[in-house]
């Protein structure tokens, strides 16, 4: 089927089209929903109330983009509303998550197995998790987290940096990075 087709179908409430939907697009968006949850189970979670999105939604679709994006898009603001609704991100923003943190100018690490770093981005505290998906990966504007999340655009700007320093932490502790000493500059490669 084209995706044309699928998506005709899907506006149809065809079974066939909707099952190719979610055949075609599930394995990416839960991906994403990975990123956000705290376990696979709340990532597949996510991912059906997020397809659930798509089909009730499919036929505000106005063909500007790509499809594969907004269905990414609903699928993000999904695993969102599901932690703001479960206070899950709400309870691990506060800054006393963030003692101990140097804060330091360097770029976040190093280009390595993107499971390796989604496995130490899955490490960090939800806040910290979600701003850092929903800048460094989703490529959302701090304006725009604060918008998603209720907070400050200094807020994020400063969940950002903090994350970004821990990760760090965490990559230098697995020795999957070396030590910043030696001021190794590395950037992250995630595939979406």
């Amino acid at each position: 089927m084209t995706e044309q087709s699928i998506l005709v179908g899907c506006i149809k409430n065809d079974p066939s089209a909707q099952r190719e939907l979610y055949n075609r697009y599930s394995p990416k968006m839960l991906s994403v929903c990975y990123r956000f949850g705290h376990s696979r189970e709340d990532a597949e979670d996510m991912l059906q109330e997020g397809f659930i999105k798509v089909f009730t939604q499919i036929h505000t679709f106005q063909n500007k983009g790509s499809f594969e994006g907004w269905i990414r898009r609903i699928v993000v603001h999904t695993c969102i509303n599901i932690l703001k609704k479960n206070k899950k991100f709400n309870d691990s923003i506060h800054l006393e998550n963030a003692t101990g943190l140097e804060v330091k100018e360097e770029s976040m690490p190093s280009v390595m197995q993107g499971r390796q770093v989604v496995e130490c981005i899955r490490l960090l505290p939800m806040g910290y998790k979600t701003v850092l998906n929903l800048y460094a990966i989703e490529g959302f504007s701090h304006k725009e987290i604060g918008e998603m999340l209720e907070i400050g655009e200094s807020t994020s700007r400063s969940q950002y940096t903090r994350a970004k320093n821990m990760l760090e932490m965490i990559l230098i502790k697995k020795r999957i990075v070396e030590s910043p000493k030696e001021n190794l500059q590395v950037s992250v490669i995630l595939k979406k």
